[in-house]
């Protein structure tokens, strides 16, 4: 009996899944926390930017604005962090 595209598909993904496990670096014993503080930051940064996006005020769009600065620069420190 021939299979559905649908099983195709499942399976291909859990093939992906596979492969990605095997290619992923390890992870040295600092990086969960740096990883959670990037992820955390960059959450943020994401939420600021489509708040600026929507922003009508420009008092409002000059603290997003602000806002967003420090957080690349926050990111940019953690970037520089991890290099050593």
């Amino acid at each position: 009996m021939a299979r559905g595209w649908e099983s195709k598909a499942i399976e291909s993904q859990q093939e992906s899944a596979a492969d990605a496990r095997r290619i992923r670096p390890a992870v040295n014993p600092g990086d969960p926390s740096r990883q959670a503080a990037h992820a955390t930051l960059m959450l943020a940064r994401t939420r600021a930017l489509a708040d600026l996006q929507a922003a009508c005020v420009p008092a409002h769009r000059a603290m997003l604005e602000q806002a967003i600065a420090e957080l690349d620069q926050r990111l940019a420190a953690l970037g520089k962090g991890a290099a050593e």
